[in-house]
This record gives structure tokens, C-alpha cells and sequence, in this order.
């Protein structure tokens, strides 16, 4: 970071009195940053492209709940992690662009949905299952639920990461740095993932009405490419674009110049 792009650190409180942690990088319009699956500050995709953002706009990335700094009340919801982005829009001045990855792309989502302040939306292969596959995630959810019972904590991960396709040189890969042990200990919320996949319907798409960007990388596979798709489809004020990168990720030199693009033009 440079002078002119300083980085602060605070909480905000949500409204159950969940505190989340976040950081606040740069200057310009307020955008605010949703990890996946697994992702937070210590471990997350988005370490390379803050400091690319940070001279278009107030970058603001925070640590969902359960994860890192933020703190955690249960039971679980999907409001309630809707009520986190809300409080951090509300801290960022009232409305922020949002951009999402993976599964923090279907929580950005269901924010939208919710009417919060987000005028512009951008979202990186968001994870929607079809109808077919419901019953599919349900499973898949509850053997995450049994794993974590039985304080299988990496067994739950590995089976995270293998199920939705991460090559196994990469999970060999993780499992050698300090990756794994930062995705090992947020691994129950895998199961807050999960649970917003399994509620993410075309219905709900339909009723986001924010222009969204939907992107997707030509490297990654017909899945996550078709899934993108469906997404740009049934939102009714979406663009699509496609774009080099991959498996399931953009440069980010290239992400930044079409986030910055997007947002700002």
C-alpha cells in the first residue's frame, strides 16, 4: 500500500450484536468485498486485487461471521448474514457497489434481494444449483453437518474442496501451506455456504433488480461457466461477460480494469 492508499481496521456491530471485523483500503466510491466459501482476510482471494482497486474506489473487505476477527452468533440465518452487509454499507456511508466470488457472489445476492443499497452488483461464477440438484446439496450439507460433529474438521474441508472441483494438485497444494490450517479453522461455517446454496432458487434471482455484472473465466469448466450463465439469464438487468483466466478465477489485473470499468463508467 502507498501513502495516498491507507488501510484501517475497525468492527462494526450488526444487528444481533455480531461484531465484524472488516478493513477499509483506498478512496473513492465505497465497495465492498464478499468472500467465499471458506474465505476470509488471513485467506482470501482477494489480497492481490485490493491494492489494484484501492485507487478507483474505497475498498472495504470484511470477515463474515464466524471467520477470523468477526464474531459469531448462532443460530445461523442467511438474514442474518444479510444484516452483516448491511451494517458495513450503512459504516461505508449509506450504499456501496458489492462485488462477490463463488459463494459470497449468492450472498451478494440474497442482498440485493433484500432491497439493501447496492447500486451496482458484480458476481464472479455464483454456484446456482438447479432443481435436479437440490437434493444433491441437501446431501451434501448434511455429510458437512456429520463430519463437523465427529470434529472432522479436515475431512470436511478436503471433502468441500473435491466435491466442487478444485484440481488435486491445488488441495496438495493447500494442505503444504498455511492455507489449509486458516480454512480448518472456520470450517464450520462451511455449512453457512452451504445453506445459502441450497436457498439461492431462480425465483429469488428474478427478483434482484440492481444491474449485475455476471462473470465468468473461459478457463474454468461448462459447470461453473453454465451456472453463470443461468444466473445472467434470470436476473432481468444482467451482463455477461466471459473472460480469460483459470479454472474458477480471473487475473486480476484484468478484474480490476473490468470491475473499475463497470462500476464507474
Amino acid at each position: 500500500m502507498t501513502a495516498a492508499e491507507p488501510t484501517t481496521q475497525a468492527t462494526v456491530t450488526s444487528k444481533d450484536g455480531t461484531s465484524i471485523a472488516y478493513e477499509q483500503t483506498g478512496g473513492g466510491p465505497a465497495l465492498v468485498l464478499v468472500d467465499a466459501v471458506l474465505h476470509y482476510r488471513r485467506f482470501s482471494s482477494f489480497g492481490g486485487l485490493i491494492p489494484l482497486l484501492a485507487p478507483h474506489f474505497t475498498v472495504y473487505h470484511y470477515d463474515r461471521r464466524g471467520r477470523g476477527a468477526s464474531t459469531d452468533t448462532t443460530p445461523y440465518a442467511i438474514e442474518r448474514e444479510v444484516e452483516d452487509l448491511a451494517a458495513l454499507i450503512d459504516r461505508a456511508g449509506g450504499s456501496a457497489f458489492g462485488y462477490g466470488f463463488s459463494s459470497g457472489a449468492l450472498l451478494a445476492l440474497h442482498a440485493a434481494a433484500a432491497g439493501l443499497a447496492i447500486p451496482k452488483l458484480a458476481v464472479l461464477e455464483p454456484p446456482v444449483a438447479t432443481e435436479q440438484d437440490r437434493p444433491t446439496q441437501a446431501a451434501f450439507t448434511a455429510h458437512i453437518v456429520q463430519l463437523l460433529a465427529e470434529g472432522r474438521r479436515e475431512a470436511a474441508v478436503d471433502h468441500l474442496l473435491t466435491s466442487i472441483g478444485v484440481p488435486s494438485e491445488a488441495i496438495t497444494a493447500m494442505r503444504a501451506d498455511e492455507s489449509w490450517q486458516a480454512m480448518v479453522e472456520v470450517a464450520h461455517t462451511l455449512v453457512y455456504d452451504s445453506t445459502i446454496s441450497e436457498h439461492t432458487s431462480l425465483p429469488l434471482l428474478a427478483s434482484v433488480t440492481v444491474p449485475t455484472l455476471v462473470l465468468d473465466s473461459q478457463g474454468s469448466g461448462d459447470d461453473l461457466t453454465g451456472m453463470a450463465a443461468t444466473v445472467a439469464k434470470t436476473l432481468p438487468n444482467a451482463t455477461h461477460r466471459s473472460l480469460a483466466g483459470q479454472w474458477h478465477g480471473v487475473p486480476d489485473d484484468l478484474l480490476v480494469t473490468v470491475l473499475a470499468e463497470y462500476f464507474i463508467r
